[in-house]
């Protein structure tokens, strides 16, 4: 899978080749991108593809959902917490995500439903969906 993350990169183009059936996409050939300026040569699609572009949440809004996790499973002060923490490796269990759903809920203004609330795994997953659901109310 190729996936382009980071905090500073916006993709300010695509292009896909792919062939179409019965008004369907029925596969991608290949994917032309450019991120801040600089063109990457066309990724050519295999047998079966996953191909995902995301754009992470904010550093600030990452850094207030690391604070939230130390606060809610109680770390010690000394504990590194990054956008790439998984919560079961910080000793987190189903009710204490469930917990660190709700003080980002509380924080942040939003509402998480339980569905959006499984997918999380990782400060970053906690990170960009809140970011998608302010900018959503917002809209």
């Amino acid at each position: 899978m190729a996936s382009v993350t980071g905090t500073s990169a916006c993709m300010t183009s695509l292009s896909c080749s792919f062939k179409q059936t019965q008004g369907r996409i029925s596969s991608v050939n290949s994917v032309s991108l450019s991120i801040n300026g600089k063109s990457f040569p066309s990724l050519r699609m295999r047998s079966a593809p996953r191909f995902r572009v995301s754009c992470a949440a904010k550093p600030e809004t990452v850094d207030k959902v690391c604070q939230i996790v130390k606060k809610q499973l109680a770390l010690p002060a000394d504990t590194t917490v990054t956008g790439e923490s998984k919560f079961a490796a910080l000793g987190a269990d189903s009710l204490d995500t469930v917990e660190i759903v709700m003080g980002l809920e509380e924080e942040f203004g939003i509402s998480v439903e339980e569905e959006s609330a499984q997918t999380i795994s990782t400060v970053q997953d906690a990170a960009d969906l809140i970011e998608k659901l302010i900018e959503t109310k917002s809209a």
